[in-house]
């Protein structure tokens, strides 16, 4: 076990105004009536207003965790972004995020950590050393997604699925007498999946302006969900079967299992591989879509809300990411 005496102080969400429901995406994509939510799973999500910024949407979220925690940006000493997308290449979407706080002359440090759909739990990960060693106090962890921006909607099946939001974190140290722990991590990266989930341009490989990009739509998301499909279908048994074993738990110890919010085929692979029971289950899935890192943290947010997990019970958010990553992390709340 990696234990972590790191205590979740408070939560936030935000999502956008504009809500997109399956029959207009029906419509959108020219397939038959209820053919997305078939394929999906979702039912509604909501997609950034023209102009709205993932800053902006991030920095509403964090104001929403800092005012859960009790505490003012003043009480901050370290900002991380753990987002899938970025507001632009340079600087750090962090950056963005401090500046749309009005706290743009603050000094505290701002940066980010992508791990596409798992940034938000590598981030956790990373930073609740840096509150265990003492090096931060308090860190606010921000996931702000426009996943809207880059979709294909040529690629019927991931446009449908995607959909924009905000949530953020503040972790701190555990009191002397709380439960509230970190108990273990878990990270895997298979490269061999690489391409199954990408977008190709925007880099140094096929920057912008590059004529002649050897790649069809080089600048949208590509997925290959079947190919995702079998490789998680495959590896998730055995990455889950370690996690409980290094970890000293079984899946019936936890109060909530939270996901990343994939698609309806991923939850379905989740359940059932996995024996996690209905009840245990936290599937924001029709309500949000897919927001990428932001999924986890938004479940995390509800499950709170929710009331579907308490002080000093445990929980376990897992999910996979582009890469092909796996990751999972056993907490004591």
């Amino acid at each position: 076990m990696q234990l972590r005496r790191v205590k979740i102080l408070g939560t936030g969400k935000y999502l956008p105004g504009r809500i997109v429901t399956d029959e207009e995406l029906d419509e959108r994509l020219g397939v038959p009536p209820g053919w997305v939510h078939k394929a999906t799973g979702v039912g509604v999500r909501h997609f950034a207003a023209e102009g709205e910024t993932a800053s902006q949407m991030g920095a509403r979220a964090a104001e929403a965790a800092l005012a859960d925690a009790g505490l003012s940006f003043a009480d901050i000493d370290c900002l991380v972004c753990t987002s899938g997308t970025k507001e632009q290449p340079l600087p750090s979407t962090a950056v963005f995020i401090q500046k749309a706080m009005g706290q743009g002359e603050s000094g505290v440090p701002a940066f980010d950590i992508d791990s596409t759909c798992l940034s938000f739990l590598v981030g956790l990960d990373v930073m609740s050393y840096m509150v265990d060693a003492g090096r931060y106090r308090n860190v606010l962890l921000v996931a702000t997604e426009i996943a809207s921006a880059g979709l294909n909607w040529k690629d019927k099946e991931s446009a449908a699925l995607f959909g924009d939001g905000a949530a953020a974190v503040v972790i701190g140290p555990s009191g002397t007498d709380e439960s509230s722990q970190i108990v273990h991590t878990s990270l895997h990266t298979y490269g061999k999946g690489a391409h199954y989930s990408e977008i190709p341009g925007g880099g140094t490989k096929y920057p912008p302006g590059q004529q002649n990009i050897p790649v069809k739509d080089p600048f949208l998301f590509h997925m290959d969900g079947q190919g995702i499909f079998r490789m998680a279908s495959r590896l998730l048994p055995d990455f889950i079967a370690g996690l409980l074993k290094q970890s000293g738990t079984a899946m019936k110890d936890f109060g909530v299992v939270i996901p990343h919010q994939g698609s309806a085929m991923a939850m379905r692979l989740l359940r059932k591989k996995l024996g996690i029971s209905e009840s245990q289950f936290m599937n924001i899935t029709p309500n949000h879509g897919n927001t990428i890192a932001a999924s986890i943290p938004m479940g995390l947010h509800e499950a709170i809300r929710q009331q579907r997990i308490r002080r000093g019970e445990r929980m376990l958010l897992i999910g996979t990411a582009a890469g092909l990553s796996l990751g999972g992390m056993v907490i004591d709340y």
